[in-house]
């Protein structure tokens, strides 16, 4: 299987348990990979026939407009779904780093469906 990659897509989302922490979007680093079969679109050279990562950019630079996650789990399962339903990856993993303890680079989570 084929991979899409999209490293460090730099979004402002409100996360978090409290509310003050959600009260404010928080620059977060997505990472995602996407499995897919690039033959029809390499053979034909056809966009449709894979995955426009413009698009999924696009969706999730947008994702965070008017919506706030408690928990960073939540918010990645959200992504993956996203990534296999909406633009049709066979499988996805995605990882979220997020940048609130002052002593680590940064804290995160990673999951793979």
């Amino acid at each position: 299987m084929d991979t899409i990659l999209i490293q460090e897509l730099e979004v402002w989302y409100s996360v978090g348990l409290t509310d003050e922490e959600r009260g404010k979007p928080q620059r977060l680093l997505i990472n995602v990979e996407m499995a897919h079969d690039f033959a029809a679109a390499a053979h034909r050279d056809d966009l449709r026939k894979t995955i426009d990562y413009a698009a999924v950019c696009e969706r999730l630079l947008g994702l965070g407009q008017g919506t706030s996650w408690r928990l960073l789990e939540t918010l990645i399962l959200d992504i993956a779904r996203i990534c296999k339903e909406e633009f049709g990856a066979s499988r996805v993993s995605v990882e979220v780093q997020k940048f609130i303890i002052p002593q680590a680079r940064f804290v995160g989570v990673r999951v793979t469906r």
